[in-house]
């Protein structure tokens, strides 16, 4: 799971919902976010992991180095996530989130999975991730793509199974004060 593009997203969605931006599109054009909104790990764990998840071998959150005063990351790991933390570069962007999401991914694929019982459950929402999806896929793995349905279509098309979420915006997180 991308921790910074499923949370920033949502919070887009739920300005949208609460009537901060017109729709999807202005909110990403004008960075419009409820932030207000927050994501409950725990749930969405529970939720892409489905009936079973006792059958999860492995759920790994990436993100960024937060402040020493954030806790976002112990939740998570309450919550059933392996967190993988990176440090921004000097422009303070985040960087290789993506490249490891799909190494890890990859490396998972080849080493704890079967392609004839395993699914692989990814929460992202760009097209980057779609050759990976490609190979995977053409190597009998089953993937399955869960985000807000703004996610990119090119994205949706590649996986087996797309799930939006924003249906279920309100089950996965809270609003804080």
């Amino acid at each position: 799971m991308d921790n910074s593009n499923v949370f920033i997203e949502g919070q887009r969605v739920s300005a949208v919902r609460q009537g901060l931006a017109r729709n999807i599109i202005e909110a990403m054009n004008w960075k419009i976010t409820d932030s207000s909104y927050r994501l409950d790990f725990g749930k969405l764990h529970r939720f892409t992991a489905g009936d079973d998840p006792t059958k999860i071998k492995r759920s790994v959150l990436f993100g960024s180095r937060p402040p020493d005063n954030d806790k976002i990351w112990e939740t998570a790991k309450r919550a059933g996530f392996e967190p993988k933390i990176v440090d921004r570069n000097a422009a303070n962007k985040e960087k290789k989130i993506d490249t490891g999401i799909v190494t890890e991914m990859m490396r998972d694929a080849y080493t704890k999975m079967n392609p004839n019982d395993d699914v692989i459950t990814l929460v992202a929402g760009d097209a980057d991730y779609v050759p990976t999806i490609d190979c995977l896929r053409g190597d009998g793995y089953k993937v399955e793509v869960f985000f807000w349905n703004h996610a990119s279509q090119e994205l949706k098309n590649a996986c087996d199974r797309f799930v939006p979420l924003d249906e279920y915006i309100d089950h996965l997180g809270f609003y804080s004060n």
